[in-house]
C-alpha cells in the first residue's frame, strides 16, 4: 500500500500545485490513497463544495481538515453528507461533520482519515486528543488495517507526544498548521510512521502562504492589514508512505517538497 499524503494546501496556488503534481504521482509512483489537509484551499480559510470537488477531481481520496473547518457556512452540508471529510475528532460532540472517514484506496484496500487538533497555543476550545482518539480508534473495524492520523497543532511537542501514543496502533501520524515542512520523517519502533509538520502546499515566497510585505508591516505597526495569498515559488509538500496492507504498520516514509514550474503555477486550475 502506497499513501500520499499532502501538507496544508493554501489557496489557488495550492489547488494548482494539486492539479499539476497529484495525478502524475499517482500515476508514477502507484500511488494507492491520497490525503490531504484542506483546511485553507478557500483564499487561505476554510473550504467549500466547489472546491472540494476539484480537490476529489485531482485525485484526492479523503481531506482533514483543522481549525478552521467552519469558517465557509456554505460548508456545513457537505461535512454532514460526505464520507470523505473528517472533522477533528476532539470538536465538542455535537460539532458538524464525521469523525472517521473510510474510503476504499486504488488496489481496492480500505483506509481510515481521523483528525485532531492541539490544544496548546490554538485558540480552540476541544477535547482531549489523546482521549478522543481513543474513542475514534474503537470504532474502527477489524478488517481495516491502514490508519492515517492528522494532527493539526501548533506545538511540536505535543504532535510528537501523540505520535509515541500511537506507536503501534495506526499506520501514520502526521503533522500539519504551522506550514513549515519538518525534517524528523520515520518509522517508529512499533510500525507507525511519524513527521511533525508535512508543511504547506501553496506559495513559499511568502509568510506562511501570504504575501509577505503585509505580514511585515502588521508586525512592524501593529496595524490590521488584509491578508492575501501570494503567487510565488509554489510547491507541493507531503510524505509518501509504505505500508503493509494486512498488517498496517509502515516499512517507509519519504519527505516530498515539489516544485511547480511558474509556467504551470500561473495556470488557472482544470
Amino acid at each position: 500500500m502506497r499513501l500520499l499524503v499532502i501538507g496544508d494546501i493554501v489557496g489557488r496556488p495550492g489547488k494548482r500545485a494539486c492539479a499539476h503534481v497529484v495525478p502524475g504521482l499517482i500515476r508514477d509512483g502507484s500511488i494507492d490513497c491520497v490525503i490531504a489537509n484542506a483546511e485553507n484551499v478557500a483564499a487561505g480559510s476554510g473550504l467549500t463544495p466547489q472546491m472540494f470537488a476539484k480537490l476529489r477531481h485531482y485525485g484526492i481520496d479523503a481531506c482533514t481538515m483543522g481549525d478552521h473547518i467552519y469558517r465557509r457556512r456554505e460548508v456545513l452540508p457537505l461535512l454532514e453528507s460526505s464520507e470523505r471529510i473528517v472533522r477533528p475528532a476532539n470538536l465538542p460532540s455535537k460539532a458538524v461533520g464525521q469523525t472517521l472517514a473510510t474510503v476504499r484506496a486504488g488496489n481496492g484496500m480500505p483506509v481510515a482519515v481521523a483528525s485532531l487538533l492541539g490544544r496548546m497555543y490554538m485558540n480552540v476550545r476541544v477535547d482531549c486528543p489523546f482521549h478522543a482518539i481513543d474513542r475514534v480508534l474503537n470504532e474502527v473495524p477489524d478488517h481495516v488495517k491502514i490508519i492515517v492520523v492528522d494532527v493539526h497543532a501548533e506545538a511540536t511537542s505535543e504532535k510528537i507526544a501523540l505520535g509515541w501514543y500511537l506507536d503501534g496502533r495506526v499506520t501514520a501520524v502526521v503533522g500539519t498548521h504551522t506550514h513549515v515542512q519538518t525534517a524528523d520523517e520515520r518509522i517508529l519502533p512499533k510500525g507507525t510512521a511519524y513527521t511533525t509538520d508535512l508543511g504547506m502546499t501553496g506559495p513559499h515566497d511568502s509568510v506562511l502562504g501570504r504575501h509577505k510585505e503585509r505580514v511585515i508591516q502588521n508586525l512592524l505597526t501593529g496595524m490590521p492589514q488584509q491578508y492575501t495569498i501570494a503567487d510565488n515559488d509554489v510547491r507541493l509538500c507531503g510524505v509518501i508512505i509504505e505500508a503493509d496492507a494486512e498488517t498496517g504498520r509502515a516499512t517507509h516514509i519519504e519527505r516530498l517538497c515539489i516544485s511547480v514550474p511558474a509556467d504551470d503555477a500561473s495556470q488557472e486550475e482544470s
